[in-house]
Parts: structure tokens; C-alpha cells; sequence
């Protein structure tokens, strides 16, 4: 089914039991996320909040959190998406497969624009203070839309072909935002939409946007799938939907989608920026108070049964990790036909997506009678940095599909070890200084500012990997709790970190002193140690090693290594490679729920209370 509005979407699932309505008063600051995340974690409905407290608007939550409801929502669309992502790669696919024709030409049609001059969205006004007032996190510097779908298009070439649907974090109370009149917008250097904006400026002329919030379902996936250019957002979504989406034009502005369930239309201002934030995101940690662009309010629609669907980030998993595994479904196919070499990708969620890919690519650049090693590994490696968001990857680890033909992108503990196993220190690690990485990653050198290390393996196995902390290993004052994360990698205490922000601690430096005074031997199983506040919490869990160790450290400025030179301008190290993966004092700080709202919520899930067996 296809849905042509948020409303239809919500039916069908509480037909088919995938919905819960909750009708006790909730609060949209604090209690409603706490709810929706505990929810989220237990793989429980979508939960349709009818009683905001303040609030004459529904909210509701959850509508994508597991990949089976996701795939439910667009289970009539998916095939023909996936034929066309699959003609991507294989032009003939369809012709080959006769009974995908219709599907196909069906989704075709679909991603064409339906334009009308009217539609639900525009039949009432409100203001930014009656919406429902989201937050989401204690320290949240005030209320934010966590579902906005951002729509845009280029000041030179106006229209839906070149227009950019995209989903930028949105605060709509707080700070120094004029209480009705403005809302603050972040998006990242790399998005369209800075294209967008740029061209304005050059004009002198201020963007127009409007912020949907809303609408079909459909809507919500576009606007963060990666799509290449030439591809406007609001097609796909049209063919997620299986029907064009209706898009209201009205005089010289941006597009509307008739069937939105709200929509604040204003410009960007050509001449200011507001401090936004803080906001608690997706990498677990709070990203804080920058100066973002500001959005001068011209006016709120809704339709008349709006519904304010919401997410929650945090640290993964989250509702939105269910995205990115919708969204490889539909695009993995593809990675070959635009990366050729790549045979898959995979965005590590639990290190906070960006910080750490893993991929497999081809490595036929061996001559004859040559042993493997990474030549054409590294190729892939500059191609895949150089894809859109793939860019701000910190840490990319790339395998040889030759060497094991099973090897399984989504098997993160086997992924590390067939690495680790075959790496040469010496040899296989390349570091990219000063360049961009992810703006809401705070373990950079500044904002959007940081560095890359490519860690490529080819070629037969070099170690064995140890699975029991080394009998010789004696550390010095202050080092302590040495613990197996997974095989190859040991985790150690490490002193606090003692320094102020980006200045040099010498603690992973000592580290690596006192570990070449043991004989190499005794390390040789492990080529990676990972220095932390917390051993024994990094090794409780691959997750929580993935967690602490990419998130928290920046390649140039916090590896280290045993026996370390530095030739012809490369870096290696004959022993261990030693990441420096404390809490540091740049680092933003971690997420921590309220204690008062957990309670509040622990007596709604009690026996007799409403959530009772769901969270």
C-alpha cells in the first residue's frame, strides 16, 4: 500500500496491531523521548501520544522502529525501487527479469511531481508556541523538530529537479530565537543545501525554505537517502509512495507537499547566524553550541487531523540505525556500479555511522608470482572518501574480497579479526591530516575539522590473535585492568585525561615506552591497544569497544605506536598501534537520561499501567 498521508500510514498499522495508542497525558519535554526510547530499544509499536500535555496536537513516535514495520510501510514499493536501483548496476536487469517490468514502469511514473495550487496542509495556520515543544535530552538548549524534512531549491534553477530535500536539525524555542518569528537550522558543510544557500548569498538574495514535518512516510526516508545528483528527493519519495506527491507551488517560492501534516515556510537570513543548540545526537554525546543560520518565520500551516511524528537520537541504536538499514537494502546493490572495485559498505552504527566504515573491495593489482598486498584496496579507499557523505569518515577499514570470498560486511567481530589478522603496521596504514570529518564529531582538531586513517589488509594471514591478556605484560604507574575487547585488541586504563583541550598528554606516549621494554613476542597477538577510562566497560561488549574507541579519538592526533617511526613521510610502527581513546577535555559530554522522568515513566510501564509490558 502506498500511503498518500501520515493519517493513512498510522491506520494501517494499528489494523494490523503495529500501533499502540497512548491516551494518559504526556509531557513533550523529556517524558515523551524517554517513553519512545525504551519503547524503540524493546522492538515495541509505534506509539500514537493523543494527550501532549499543552498541546492540541497528537505526536507520534516509533513508526520506524524495527526494519520489518519499515519494510511493512513500503512493502508494494519496495520491489519496484529495487528494480531500479538494480538497473543501476545491471542496465539489462529488467529485460531480464520480464515480471519487474510493470512494477518498474509503475515506480517511474510515481517519481514525477503532481502540481496543485491547494492541498490539506495549507487549510490552517498556527504558531512555532503551539506546536508540540520537543525535547528530547535534559541539557537540549530548548524545543526541536527531530523528523523535519527541509525543503529547498537552487536559486539559479528553480524547480523540483533541482531542489534538495533534506532532513537539518531544526530548534524552534530557546536561545536567542525571537519566540515565534525564528527558528534556528543546522546542516553540515557537505549537505545541498549549503549549496542552495550559497547561491543565495552570491545573489544577495535571502533562500526561501519550508520545513515539513509530516506526510507521507515516504517523505521522511528521502530526505536522508544518499542520493546521486540528478535525483530530487521528492521523486524517490514519490516512488516509495507508489503515487507522485502533490506539491503546492505558491507564487515565486519553494514547493509545498499538499499533504504534509505542517509546514513552516520563511527564508534563511542573508546576514545572521544564533548560537543553536545544545542537542543530544546520534553519536551519544551532546553536540554543543555553535552559530548556525536562522530562519525568519513567515508563516506555520497544518492540516486539520495533523499528527507531529518525532524520533529520538542517542547513542546507537536508535530509531534512526532502522534508516541506514533500509537504506543499504535499497542501495547496496548500486555500490559497484558507482564505486568500481567496492563491493560493500557498511556504516558502523554503533561507533555513530561516520566515524568508522567498513568495506570489502577487489585487490587485482598482484603480478605474477607476487604475494597480495593493498594496491588497488587503496583506489577503493580514495573512491569511497570521496562520496558524498562517505567523506567524513574518520576510520575506514577495507579488506580484499580474494581473500575470503564470505567475508560478511555486517559480521563486525569477524570483519576485525580478518583485519587484524593480515594488517602489516609497517605498511598498511594511511593517514589523511587535516580535512573534514563529521560536524556534530567533536573529537576533531575544530568544528568540521579533523583527520582520516585508511587501514587496508590484503594477502595471506600474518598473526595469530591473542584471546588472553599476555603473561608478561607489566604496565607503569597509573596503567591498570589490561582487558581483551575481542581477539587482537586489549583495552587498559589509562590515567585521567590531564590537560586542556587539544594540548598533548603524555600518557599514550608512556604507554607505548614501557610496552617496547616487553619482548615483542609477548605483544604479538595483539597489533591494536586501545588506551580508555574504562577498560573493563570498553571490553564488556563489542558495541561498547566500538562505541568508546571511534567516537572518541581523531586519527593524527591520537594514534600511537610501539616501536613508531616515521619514513618518507609514512607512519607505522613495528609493534601494537596504540589509539588514545580517553574522555578528553574537547570532547562534548556523554547522555544522560532525567532520574525524574525515568521515574515517572518506570510507574507508566508497572503492572496496570499503560505501557505495562511494552517498555
Amino acid at each position: 500500500m502506498g500511503y498518500g498521508s501520515l493519517q493513512e500510514c498510522v491506520r494501517d498499522l494499528e489494523r494490523h496491531g503495529q500501533l499502540l495508542r497512548l491516551k494518559v497525558p504526556v509531557n513533550a519535554e523529556l517524558e515523551a523521548a524517554e517513553i519512545h526510547r525504551r519503547v524503540c530499544e524493546r522492538g515495541g509499536p509505534a506509539i500514537l501520544f493523543e494527550n501532549v500535555v499543552g498541546c492540541q496536537f497528537p505526536m507520534v513516535s516509533n513508526l520506524f522502529g524495527t526494519l520489518d514495520r519499515a519494510k511493512f510501510i513500503f512493502r508494494d514499493a519496495l520491489r519496484g525501487v529495487e528494480a531500479l536501483v538494480q538497473s543501476k548496476k545491471d542496465p539489462l536487469f529488467v529485460l531480464r527479469n520480464p515480471l519487474r517490468i510493470a512494477s518498474t514502469v509503475r515506480t517511474l511514473i510515481s517519481m514525477r511531481c503532481a502540481k496543485r495550487r491547494s492541498g490539506p496542509v495549507m487549510e490552517c495556520t498556527t504558531s512555532l508556541s503551539k506546536l508540540p515543544q520537543l525535547k528530547c535530552w535534559p541539557n537540549d538548549g530548548g524545543a526541536f523538530i527531530t523528523l523535519p524534512q527541509v525543503y529547498t531549491e537552487h536559486p539559479d534553477r528553480p524547480g523540483y529537479v533541482h531542489s534538495n530535500l533534506g532532513m537539518y536539525r531544526v530548534q524552534i524555542s530557546g536561545n536567542q530565537y525571537q519566540p515565534d518569528k525564528e527558528v534556528g537550522l543546522h546542516y553540515q558543510i557537505h549537505r545541498s543545501i549549503g549549496f542552495h544557500h550559497a547561491a543565495a548569498i552570491r545573489k544577495g538574495k535571502p533562500l526561501r525554505v519550508n520545513i515539513l514535518v509530516g506526510g507521507p512516510p515516504s517523505l521522511a526516508v528521502a530526505a536522508v537517502m544518499p542520493l546521486p545528483d540528478g535525483i530530487p528527493e521528492v521523486a524517490f519519495a514519490g516512488a516509495l509512495s507508489r503515487r507522485a506527491l502533490r506539491m503546492i507551488r505558491r507564487g515565486d517560492g519553494p514547493m509545498i507537499c499538499a499533504d504534509a501534516d505542517f509546514c513552516i515556510s520563511g527564508t534563511i537570513d542573508p546576514d545572521r547566524v544564533l548560537p543553536e543548540g545544545p542537542f543530544g545526537d546520534h553519536l551519544g554525546y551532546y553536540s554543543l553550541t555553535h552559530d548556525f543560520p536562522v530562519v525568519n518565520v513567515d508563516a506555520v500551516y497544518h492540516r486539520r487531523n495533523a499528527i507531529w511524528p518525532f524520533t529520538v537520537v542517542g547513542r546507537p541504536p536508535q530509531e534512526d540505525s532502522i534508516f541506514g538499514a533500509l537504506i543499504h537494502e535499497l542501495t547496496g546493490p548500486a555500490i559497484p556500479a558507482v564505486l568500481p572495485g567496492v563491493h560493500a559498505i557498511h556504516a558502523v552504527d554503533e561507533a555513530g555511522v561516520h566515524p568508522l566504515l567498513l568495506a570489502i573491495g577487489s585487490e587485482r593489482y598482484v603480478p605474477y608470482g607476487a604475494e597480495r598486498t593493498p594496491q588497488e584496496l587503496l583506489t577503493n579507499a580514495n573512491a569511497i572518501l570521496g562520496q558524498g557523505q562517505l567523506s567524513l569518515a574518520k576510520y575506514l577499514l577495507i579488506a580484499a574480497k580474494e581473500d575470503d570470498s564470505q567475508l560478511d560486511i555486517h559480521d563486525k567481530a569477524a570483519f576485525l579479526r580478518h583485519v587484524l589478522q593480515r594488517i602489516d603496521l609497517t605498511r598498511d596504514l594511511h593517514f589523511q591530516t587535516r580535512t573534514t570529518i563529521d560536524t556534530l564529531d567533536y573529537s576533531g582538531s575544530a568544528l568540521n575539522c579533523g583527520s582520516k586513517l585508511v587501514m587496508a589488509a590484503a594477502g595471506s594471514v600474518r598473526r595469530t590473535l591473542g584471546n588472553e591478556v599476555p603473561s608478561g605484560l607489566r604496565l607503569p604507574d597509573g596503567f591498570s585492568t589490561p582487558t581483551v575487547c575481542q581477539p587482537g585488541i586489549l583495552a587498559i586504563t589509562g590515567p585521567k585525561w590531564s590537560v586542556g583541550p587539544h594540548e598533548f598528554d603524555p600518557a599514550p606516549q608512556i604507554l607505548c615506552d614501557a610496552l617496547q621494554q616487553i619482548t615483542p613476542q609477548a605483544l604479538s597477538g595483539f597489533p591494536m591497544i586501545v588506551l580508555v577510562d574504562d577498560a573493563r566497560f570498553c571490553g564488556a561488549s563489542l558495541s561498547n569497544f566500538l562505541w568508546v574507541t571511534f567516537t572518541r579519538s581523531n586519527p593524527a592526533a591520537d594514534i600511537f605506536g610501539v616501536h613508531a617511526f616515521s619514513e618518507q613521510k609514512h607512519w607505522g610502527c613495528r609493534g601494537p598501534m596504540v589509539i588514545d581513546a580517553r574522555i578528553k577535555a574537547h570532547l562534548a559530554p556523554a547522555l544522560e537520561t532525567d532520574p525524574a522522568t525515568c521515574r515517572k515513566v518506570d510507574a507508566l510501564a508497572a503492572p496496570g499501567g499503560p505501557l505495562h509490558g511494552i517498555c
